[in-house]
């Protein structure tokens, strides 16, 4: 019998809300998980990492797949340098840049710098052009960076419930080289 690939979703600041694509993608299959963060408001790099390294304890790792929105993104690529841990692939979506100023008027502590170096599993960047959370040449050079593909969603906002990403099939149809 073959083991059931597991999807772990990996959401950014608040978590995602009910209409959001993470929680519809959650809602299209049992072996799909959230990763419950203690903190959604205010989150700590150390405590979203150690969360993310609990929630894949004792997992099959080559038969998981992370997929992460905004500052999930950078908690995938913070937990990957710090465990160094191969799974089948990443799905990254709108990675928000940790680095710039739009983060100071929230909460956050330890996500920056972002991590730039390669990420030891297959990986995919979903980046859209007017992304208010990180401009398309850093969301290039994130994938670059991470070794990812690249994948242009266009003229996408954050890729989050406000700029009309509930239902994302085509997110869904991203993972299916994993699954």
């Amino acid at each position: 019998m073959q083991e059931t690939t597991r999807v772990f979703i990996v959401p950014g600041l608040g978590s995602s809300g009910p209409d959001h694509w993470q929680t519809w993608l959650e809602q299209q299959d049992p072996s799909f998980t959230r990763i419950q963060q203690r903190e959604w408001d205010a989150p700590d790099r150390t405590d979203w990492v150690a969360t993310v390294g609990q929630a894949l304890a004792g997992q099959n790792l080559g038969r998981v797949v992370l997929v992460g929105h905004s500052l999930g993104c950078a908690t995938i690529a913070h937990w990957a340098g710090r465990f160094g841990q191969r799974v089948k692939g990443a799905l990254l979506v709108a990675p928000s840049d940790v680095e710039t100023a739009h983060y100071a008027a929230f909460p956050t502590t330890g996500f920056a710098p972002m991590p730039l170096a390669r990420l030891p599993f297959p990986s995919k960047v979903v980046f859209s052009r007017n992304d208010e959370w990180v401009s398309p040449a850093r969301a290039r050079q994130f994938a670059e960076a991470w070794g990812s593909e690249l994948i242009d969603a266009g003229d996408a906002g954050h890729l989050n419930t406000a700029s009309g990403y509930g239902p994302w099939p085509a997110g869904l149809a991203l993972l299916r080289e994993w699954r």
